[in-house]
């Protein structure tokens, strides 16, 4: 079987852990014998192939009016004609019509097509090749790719989104498969009507996880080190973490990693001024920094669609706080390896990294069945072996 997959980027260029998962999901239906190929975006102008680690890549230039990508946020209107063309991409139907022609593909497996559009649907679907959509974001909902807008989780479409999506409920008819990477997800889009005559599936991602932190026994009285790793915004509950520690009297600390926007990380660096138990660490070494904590708080605010950072702390033997949002509720399980917080009671934050601080006897239970209850997202061959089966059903139709 000879697969195209489609995403915004591929390695080495990352995003997020979409671009993680694709590749392990690539490179496993290679090792099966399958011949992949890849169809991503850059920058510069034309169409560039490329291989990485034996994987034939074609970059395509984006066309649009900047690259969505860079740290700085262009205005408002700057952006706003930005989402005008993605929510069609016209301009780069004939660079996917032209990759289509090259490698004409058994199969189509589209993942985040921020920058592509759903143009891509309409080519596939023209040239006769069956379309596999897997969801990573609310990108086909949301111009924004979150459903979150003013502090709140969208319960359904504002104004915006359902003129810069329209459409595309419609087009989505045209997918063979959808696939969530979690219940989540996939719940969301078939509530809202899409996907309506596309077999349904959910895989949960896999992923090779460097468990550096053996379980660790905390005694009574001992410092709590709790660690944040990810993109630093306001989406994604950093400030609220920062503000309820603030609150805490925990002896311990508060180490935040990753990167964001210039202007989201003054701010947030700004919220912890004058707390010497905070610290800002920038990016670092996954594996070292899980070594370092204690415990990993997983505070988003929007709905995420799986949240494979907490699996990672999980199998590094950490309890983890999490938002009790979207795919996190899939991974993590209160009162089993973590404990669960709701965005909507902002004290319960507190409240939760205060109880794993002063009883012990809890954290340690916790930290005994973390490693155990993400066993099967570790299983890569468990998720190459869903994706090729719901692959093989499509082109046999």
């Amino acid at each position: 079987m000879k697969i195209l997959y489609i995403n915004a980027l591929y390695s080495p260029y990352v995003a997020g852990g979409a671009e993680i998962s694709l590749k392990l999901i690539v490179e496993s239906m290679q090792a099966k014998g399958h011949e992949v190929v890849v169809l991503s975006l850059v920058q510069q102008e034309g169409i560039h192939t490329d291989v990485i680690d034996g994987v034939r890549v074609y970059r395509v230039g984006l066309r649009n009016y900047y690259w969505p990508f860079a740290e700085e946020r262009p205005g408002t209107f700057k952006r706003l004609a930005w989402h005008l063309r993605d929510r069609y991409n016209a301009a780069i139907q004939a660079d996917i019509r032209h990759v289509l022609g090259l490698e004409h593909p058994d199969v189509v497996s589209c993942h985040n097509l921020v920058g592509w559009s759903v143009a891509v649907w309409d080519e596939a679907a023209k040239a006769g090749i069956p379309i596999v959509q897997v969801l990573h974001d609310m990108y086909l909902l949301c111009a924004n790719s979150n459903m979150y807008k003013k502090g709140k989780v969208c319960n359904e479409q504002c104004f915006r989104c359902h003129i810069l999506r329209s459409g595309h409920r419609r087009r989505s008819r045209q997918v063979k498969a959808v696939i969530g990477i979690s219940k989540s997800i996939l719940n969301r889009f078939i509530a809202a009507g899409y996907f309506g005559n596309a077999s349904q599936h959910v895989i949960y991602n896999a992923r090779h996880i460097p468990t550096s932190r053996h379980r660790r026994i905390r005694e009574a009285g001992s410092p709590l080190k709790i660690g944040y790793i990810g993109a630093l915004s306001v989406i994604k509950g950093v400030e609220w973490l920062i503000h309820q520690f603030r609150k805490t009297a925990i002896a311990g600390s508060l180490q935040i990693a990753g990167s964001g926007k210039v202007n989201d990380v003054h701010h947030l660096k700004a919220l912890a001024a004058g707390d010497s138990r905070i610290t800002f660490v920038g990016y670092v070494n996954a594996a070292d920094f899980y070594s370092s904590i204690d415990v990993l708080v997983v505070p988003s605010r929007w709905e995420e669609p799986l949240g494979m950072v907490a699996v990672e702390g999980l199998a590094n033997n950490l309890p983890v706080v999490s938002s009790n949002r979207g795919g996190l509720s899939e991974t993590v399980i209160h009162g089993k390896n973590g404990l669960f917080c709701e965005p909507e009671d902002p004290d319960s934050l507190g409240n939760a990294l205060t109880l794993l601080w002063q009883d012990t006897t809890l954290y340690n239970q916790l930290a005994e069945c973390a490693a155990s209850s993400v066993a099967s997202f570790l299983d890569t061959d468990r998720m190459a072996g869903e994706y090729e089966r719901v692959l093989y059903a499509v082109t046999k139709e």
